[in-house]
């Protein structure tokens, strides 16, 4: 299994059990499958689930056949928590986006939220090929830079988020046209937003404390620089 190198803000996300912390949350992941086929025969993969959100919503909503695999077990335990209260019959698995232990051609949509920014990007987006049926449709909304940072700044950012690489708008083009996906859409961040939900202990440790506030930090001294976009593609 591959590791996801270390990231003091993903190991914020799972100790805390945040959930919907992708850009847009919930209700842009709610407003993207709005335009997209589904039905209850419809294959979906959640690439990175976390908690379930995601997943136990495209099961609960179209009644389609879902699976999600993450590769933090905390995260994993929290969504087989969530769909087994829910009674969703979602499959949740553990595992690296860069190695899915699934054949091919199975899925007819594969989403990725937040997650391909923190793994080997051409690995992964081999694998997501694989795993879909010809006509699949790939969905991902993924933090893009609008332009190139300092490379102190560079090295700031992937520090502190455990990113491998910052890429462009034209970089996740590339990559997306080089893993063989056609018919590529881009679009910019809408003002579709949803607050991540927080589970906070009663006693937080400081360091958490510190994360968070440094998330927030970078939120404003990179507006407008550290952004995102989402990413729809056809095999």
């Amino acid at each position: 299994m591959v590791v996801i190198q270390n990231s003091k803000y993903l190991d914020f996300l799972s100790t805390l059990g945040i959930e919907g912390a992708h850009p847009g949350g919930i209700n842009l992941t709610k407003e993207i499958f709005k335009r997209e086929n589904i039905n209850r025969h419809s294959r979906i993969l959640d690439v990175g689930c976390g908690a379930g959100q995601t997943a136990a919503y495209l099961s609960y909503r179209y009644g389609a056949k879902v699976t999600g695999i993450d590769i933090n077990p905390t995260m994993v335990d929290k969504a087989e928590r969530r769909v087994k209260k829910n009674r969703l019959p979602v499959k949740i698995m553990q595992g690296s986006v860069e190695n899915i232990p699934l054949p091919d051609h199975h899925f007819d949509f594969i989403i990725s939220e937040s997650v391909l920014s923190f793994v080997n990007k051409p690995r992964a987006l081999e694998e997501i090929f694989r795993l879909l049926k010809n006509g699949g449709r790939f969905i991902a909304i993924e933090h893009t830079i609008n332009q190139r940072l300092k490379k102190t700044e560079e090295t700031e950012i992937k520090n502190f988020y455990g990113f491998p690489s910052l890429s462009t708008e034209k970089d996740w083009l590339d990559l997306l046209k080089r893993a063989g996906f056609a018919h590529c859409r881009i679009q910019e961040h809408t003002s579709i937003h949803s607050v991540p939900n927080f589970h906070f202990p009663n006693v937080m440790e400081p360091e958490l404390y510190e994360i968070m506030e440094k998330h927030i930090d970078f939120l404003f001294k990179y507006k407008g620089r550290l952004d995102y976009r989402i990413y729809s593609c056809t095999k």
